[in-house]
């Protein structure tokens, strides 16, 4: 037991030592399983409010909101239906009504935490879906899908859709304050025994200078997501543009040069999809593939995939994927006492281009799985992080906060500051970060394990206790891209 415990203190000590200021630590809060499906709007509230209690406390800045899980919507909408994995029947408000989208947006930022709202682009109707709305495209206009093991799929083939998946996604860029926009793995529909996707007419018809159907596919899909790229940005540039593929893009025995050392399901052969392609174009401002295996997967071995992503993908922040129940349920290979996350945490600190992390899903973290949300909480998201630096978007920082001073007030010690001015949407401060130091400490603004709040607020109560002791507080501002502000400084005795 005594070696048990020295072991944890150890580890304990390397992932503290390699404690990053800047991560994305986010979470899929998904409803197409049903888990909220004609839950009470109290009922609803309650539960999301507890997982981002939670989640906060383990460290996630970043949650990945499902809104539109087949051509419907969990927030208000004139183009779509309401949810029926809200509400239980596609196209009934909730009552009382109230505006899932909204009300997250407001959650999450009250708790410093960004809020990305996804959607799934292509498909209309899933298996277990038996009545669409009256005002569903698929009602709407029937030639604009093709049913594919019991889904309707909008047909990437028609440029009709592309432009009506943009403009359901300008509304929601539009209308809400979210931080970005996730498309999840869903292109041209996974493979399903016996069944053939219905465009070959269609290909025929119209090959567009291609000599094969698989290519003709993929440029369907690449024009589509060029599309929503420009159209995310021409509305909000600061709205970050996500997508979480399948995590493998292609194996070797299809790309000896390119592929990776694999046997599954490929992105660029069988979904259609060529990720690579988006990344190396600035076409996504990150990239999240699911890479939910266990290390020593035979088939999809999780330590050759994320090498794999890491060398290949770099173009664009990567943050992993991570399946929260697998990582759990199998032992290290190298350590049989101990289940995966600290041999797949060490990998991550061993890539140069990985720079976050996306938990499939959140409820797992709640319930504290194999002790994953305690291991977070505890040790590898125990200080905060910031938002990785996207300066391809924007790598301006704002100016610093202004007027630092430390009051006495009827609430107790505070320290307050005044919001510098700007005036650009790349100069408009968002948020501030709190730094602590012993008198006489180094200031260094690179160590996480110094900063106490991460805040929308302009004060912050201050820990006194009889006023014998020297600190140096730290103020830094940081914009809707996460730059941060040169320091401002105030000392105070707590």
């Amino acid at each position: 037991m005594k070696r048990f415990s020295l072991l944890i203190l150890l580890v304990l000590a390397v992932v503290l030592v390699h404690a990053q200021k800047r991560e994305f630590r986010g979470a899929w809060i998904q409803a197409v399983n049903g888990q909220f499906q004609g839950m009470s709007r109290d009922a609803m509230q309650r539960t999301l409010s507890q997982q981002l209690d939670v989640l906060q406390q383990d460290g996630v800045n970043a949650i990945i909101f499902q809104v539109r899980p087949e051509c419907d919507a969990l927030y208000e909408s004139k183009l779509e239906p309401w949810s029926r994995f809200l509400t239980g029947v596609q196209g009934q408000a909730p009552q009382p009504y109230w505006d899932p989208l909204a009300w997250m947006i407001e959650q999450c930022h009250k708790r410093g935490m960004e809020l990305h709202a996804w959607i799934n682009p292509y498909r209309a109707k899933t298996k277990g879906t038996t009545q669409l709305a009256a005002n569903h495209i698929a009602m709407q206009r029937p030639g604009s899908y093709f049913v594919y093991d019991n889904q309707y799929i909008l047909n990437p083939a028609l440029r009709e859709n592309s432009d009506y998946i943009c403009r359901v996604a300008d509304d929601i860029v539009s209308r809400y304050d979210i931080d970005g926009f996730h498309i999840d793995d869903y292109f041209y529909p996974y493979p399903a025994p016996g069944q053939v996707i219905p465009d070959q007419q269609q290909y025929e018809a119209n090959r567009q200078g291609f000599t094969n159907i698989g290519d003709w596919r993929r440029n369907n899909v690449n024009l589509f997501v060029k599309q929503l790229s420009e159209t995310i940005h021409a509305r909000k540039p600061w709205v970050k543009f996500g997508i979480s593929p399948f995590g493998i893009y292609r194996n070797q025995s299809s790309d000896p040069k390119n592929g990776s050392a694999t046997k599954g399901l490929q992105n660029y052969d069988d979904l259609y999809a060529d990720v690579l392609l988006w990344v190396n174009n600035g076409w996504v401002d990150y990239c999240v593939p699911q890479v939910y295996w266990q290390i020593g997967h035979p088939t999809a071995d999780y330590a050759t995939l994320i090498k794999w992503w890491d060398k290949y993908a770099s173009n664009r922040p990567l943050f992993i994927g991570e399946d929260v129940e697998r990582t759990v349920k199998y032992a290290d290979p190298a350590n049989p006492n101990s289940h995966q996350l600290p041999a797949k945490y060490a990998l991550h600190q061993q890539m140069h281009h990985v720079s976050g992390t996306v938990l499939w899903y959140a409820k797992a973290v709640v319930d504290n799985v194999g002790n994953y949300g305690s291991a977070l909480r505890n040790s590898y998201w125990r200080y905060p992080a910031l938002q990785p630096q996207m300066p391809f978007i924007d790598s301006k920082s704002p100016k610093k906060p202004r007027r630092v001073k430390a009051v006495w007030t009827s609430d107790g010690y505070m320290l307050f500051w005044k919001q510098p001015k700007g005036k650009a949407w790349g100069d408009v401060v968002t948020k501030y970060v709190v730094y602590r130091f012993e008198g006489g400490e180094e200031l260094n603004l690179n160590d996480p394990s110094k900063i106490v709040a991460v805040t929308g607020q302009t004060f912050y109560k201050l820990p006194y206790d009889k006023g014998e002791v020297k600190y140096n507080y730290v103020v830094t501002a940081l914009d809707r891209m996460s730059n941060e502000s040169k320091a401002k400084k105030k000392k105070v005795k707590l």
